[in-house]
């Protein structure tokens, strides 16, 4: 029987948690909706490549599907994969990983970043991360109840995050500095001695660095820096890596995450009572990926890296000057010449010429002015885009 002399309480019908009131909808998936309902839209907007998954990788999941693998795996991931997947990083990057206590694999890097800022994260605690980021980066602290600090970066530093600035902003609520390179949006990466020097920082003060690696592959005439294999960085690094960039593999959803036991561990506690583990047929393609994808990906990565030449020349000629990315397949050009704002550009460039970018806000207040263009599309979509976008910016440019 409900009191009559207590006040009603329960006023609203539903109650939605300040965390998931603080995140802004995805800027990415605002335009990706918005475009599927304009017929004839050439999309630069999200962030896939164009191609199939190579053939061999799912042949081998049907392969499995053929023969019934369909049950539960271990919460860690396969052992045959963390076996495959230790391999490939002391290959790679001469690290050793225990594959029994310092890999899981998970639901894309997304579910993995999910995972660690929630392990290794009390209520309040900070994550300095550059600004522009990837949408995901604060949001996965925000909703571990931290908070994210932000350091800018400019395009006439090639976005690289600096070191000083980085420690200028550390505090004793500070736990981890979280980066992406190869970095989306602006398809920057750092040198070796530049990732040195966050490095030396995330040491010196006991932080870890949470290095989010999906775009490591790809690489165009540069070297890519893996955090973890930096001197004594092993110790202090999360690092993310995955299968949906370099092997055409997004819609598979199966990343990974490579960390000390403890972290891992208890990334792997919450794991459990969320995901479980990453689905089987997804497991089994990631093995043949790393089995035999390499030079599947590399033939994707030279064409990626023709467009991305396409790209960066088309927009400097039509006036819309370009940072030239050396990494992941996004080009990153300032609209500032129009006078319009990154969402008022995206959104008349795709009602007017039907070409759908995402807006550099998207990505932080540094991201306002640019718009976000994806080149993992064919070399005769962009050279349509490029043309309609020539039209838009003759038509708003000031005087």
């Amino acid at each position: 029987m409900v009191s009559k002399s207590k006040p009603g309480v329960y006023s609203k019908k539903y109650h939605i948690s300040k965390r998931t009131n603080q995140l802004s909808p995805s800027g990415i998936r605002k335009f990706f909706d918005l475009l599927a309902s304009i017929e004839g839209v050439i999309s630069l907007g999200v962030g896939e490549p164009d191609y199939a998954t190579p053939w061999h990788i799912v042949e081998s999941a049907i392969e499995s599907l053929e023969k019934g693998q369909t049950m539960y795996t271990s919460n860690l991931g396969m052992p045959e994969l963390r076996q495959e997947l230790a391999r490939y990083l002391h290959h790679h990057y001469d690290l050793q990983y225990d594959p029994n206590t310092e890999l899981l694999i998970t639901v894309g890097v997304s579910e993995a970043m999910d995972l660690a800022m929630r392990a290794i994260l009390d209520p309040g605690e900070e994550v300095i991360m550059p600004d522009p980021h990837y949408v995901a980066y604060d949001a996965c602290v925000i909703l571990a109840g931290g908070k994210a600090v932000t350091v800018p970066t400019y395009e006439e530093d090639g976005f690289e995050l600096s070191a000083a600035d980085v420690e200028a902003r550390i505090t004793d609520k500070t736990r981890a500095i979280f980066i992406g390179y190869p970095a989306n949006p602006t398809g920057a990466v750092m040198s070796r001695e530049k990732m040195g020097e966050i490095a030396e920082v995330a040491k010196h003060y006991g932080l870890l660095v949470v290095s989010d690696e999906i775009y490591a592959k790809l690489v165009y005439g540069v070297e890519h820096t893996c955090v973890a294999a930096l001197p004594d960085m092993r110790e202090h690094t999360i690092l993310f890596g995955g299968f949906s960039k370099a092997y055409a593999m997004t819609g598979w959803r199966i990343g990974y995450a490579a960390a000390p036991k403890e972290i891992i561990a208890a990334m792997t506690k919450i794991h459990q009572y969320t995901m479980m583990c990453a689905s089987t047929m997804a497991q089994v393609a990631a093995i043949e990926a790393l089995r035999s994808g390499e030079e599947s990906a590399a033939e994707m990565v030279e064409d990626y890296g023709r467009r991305r030449l396409v790209m960066v020349k088309g927009l400097c000629d039509i006036g819309l000057s370009c940072f030239e990315p050396k990494g992941a397949f996004y080009a990153f050009p300032s609209i500032k010449k129009t006078g319009m704002t990154s969402e008022e550009f995206a959104e008349a460039l795709l009602k007017e010429e039907k070409v759908a970018v995402v807006p550099g806000s998207a990505f932080g207040d540094c991201g306002e002015g640019y718009v976000r263009c994806c080149y993992a599309t064919s070399m005769a979509d962009i050279e349509e885009a490029l043309a309609r976008m020539k039209r838009f910016v003759s038509k708003h440019q000031r005087s």
